[in-house]
């Protein structure tokens, strides 16, 4: 008996198998781009993800897809697609990095539960129904990515509470806040029903079926976002456990027995498995680094890593990575990147060293206002496929000042939705997670590094004094 994981990503989707003891058994990946008609719109085709999906299972052995007897969802969280009542979208779908509706957050106002940003559903819905009217006459559904690809399958119209917190249309319990959506003139009729991360939401259409090598009629899991799929898939369920995840953006995550207290900057959310966590989210993480792979001109990755850790840092350059603004800790959509201090003497290796540090001083932030908010984290699980370098986990280590314990499961998230699946077949129960939970090894050690805590120093320095810089070029453009 095999359950398939789906994990709807911003940039690719992945699928894993698992065995009934919730091992890794195969697994495949296709990409896709995200597009952007204009400036600071970040959009990708449903087309895409579906004929991604068709894509990657072709490449799982035929023998494994004919096992599968349940299907979880992974997705990547906030974005919007909009449909008709057959689930047809009537538009590209819009994602997190978007920040069209930056100057729309008016009707969110401090003090909130949760940080509202620009690529949040509730900020895209409001630029939506100003801007293309036509399109919302048409709408019937409003639904997160994994939520419209489970449509697509055959599944029912349904959300759950860790991908409907994460809104801004929402209270952090997942409960719909109808008062907050009618002040916006948005339909609640839009917004799909809630039910648990693990509870049965339709089952596979026979189309679905023949275009995946699969059999018709398996049960799918409602899922859950990515980040508390990733959480769920590499074990995390005790009061304290927390994981660091790199991919796209970056998310620091730590469960917490009960709802904490709301705190800017932070956002407290609900887990996939009923109970909470608290996250601080950063979106300039791989979505950075591959830009600057890009701008200076490496081929390929290992040559980016090996440049940039062949090269000593630099004395003087800093890299700041909100290309596409930022969320935690900063919550400033009109953040933008760059190096600063560049030299004479500077390479095209300390330039990529800089970003790498860049990076790693950005997630540093994040993990400080968790610390600053009563969570002295020391040690940390490591998950997401823009950790691998054993160099680059080094340097996260020692930035973040964590031991870093590598979840020994290549994409948590897969996992975990695999997880939700096999709950929905009936295989386990929500209570048998904790004891599925995937080996960990340990991956980096912090070690003192007094010239890097000084290039941190420096990094947030430069980002304080260009914060009001950043608002003075937004308002004169």
């Amino acid at each position: 008996m095999r359950f398939l994981g789906i994990d709807l990503g911003t940039g690719s989707l992945k699928l894993a198998i698992v065995d009934e003891a919730g091992r890794d058994i195969a697994s495949s990946s296709a990409a896709y781009a995200v597009t952007s008609a204009q400036p600071g719109w970040a959009e990708t085709s449903v087309d895409a993800w579906y004929g991604a999906l068709v894509d990657a299972a072709s490449r799982l052995p035929a023998n494994e897809r004919q096992a599968v007897r349940g299907i979880g969802f992974s997705g990547q969280m906030h974005g919007v697609v909009l449909t008709d009542a057959h689930g047809h979208a009537l538009r590209p779908a819009m994602l997190w990095p978007d920040t069209r509706a930056r100057d729309l957050l008016d009707a969110w106002r401090e003090p909130q539960p949760n940080p509202v940003a620009p690529g949040m559903a509730g900020p895209l819905l409001r630029w939506l129904a100003s801007n293309e009217p036509r399109i919302a006459a048409q709408t019937r559904w409003a639904l997160q990515p994994k939520d419209w690809l489970r449509a697509k399958l055959g599944g029912a119209f349904v959300t759950d509470a860790s991908d409907a917190c994460a809104t801004a249309l929402a209270a952090p319990s997942g409960e719909w806040d109808e008062a907050l959506i009618d002040r916006l003139g948005l339909p609640r009729a839009w917004f799909a029903p809630l039910a648990a991360s693990h509870e049965v939401a339709g089952a596979l259409s026979a189309a679905s079926a023949s275009a995946l090598g699969l059999e018709a009629g398996i049960p799918m899991a409602v899922g859950a976002g990515d980040t508390p799929c990733a959480a769920l898939g590499s074990g995390l369920c005790a009061d304290g456990d927390a994981l660091l995840t790199t991919g796209t953006g970056g998310q620091i995550v730590v469960m917490c027995a009960d709802a904490p207290a709301p705190v800017h900057g932070l956002h407290t959310y609900r887990a996939a498995n009923g109970a909470w966590y608290r996250m601080a989210a950063m979106q300039n993480v791989g979505v950075a680094l591959e830009a600057v792979r890009g701008w200076l001109g490496y081929a390929s990755w290992p040559d980016a890593y090996d440049d940039a850790f062949a090269a000593s840092a630099s004395a003087s350059a800093s890299f700041l990575p909100y290309l596409s603004g930022e969320r935690s800790p900063w919550m400033n959509p009109n953040a933008r990147g760059g190096w600063l201090g560049l030299g004479l003497e500077d390479t095209r290796g300390t330039m990529m060293r800089a970003a790498f540090e860049g990076v790693a001083f950005a997630l540093r932030a994040g993990l400080d206002a968790i610390r600053a908010n009563g969570t002295p984290l020391d040690a940390m699980l490591l998950a997401g496929g823009g950790s691998v370098d054993l160099r680059w986990r080094q340097l996260l280590a020692d930035a973040l000042r964590v031991e870093l314990r590598a979840v020994d499961c290549p994409n948590a998230a897969t996992r975990g939705a695999a997880l939700l699946g096999g709950i929905a077949a009936g295989q386990w129960r929500i209570g048998d997670i904790a004891s599925l939970a995937p080996k960990a090894t340990l991956a980096a050690t912090p070690r003192p590094n007094p010239s890097l805590d000084q290039r941190l120093a420096r990094f947030i320095d430069l980002y304080r004094r260009t914060e009001d810089w950043f608002a003075i070029g937004r308002e004169s453009a």
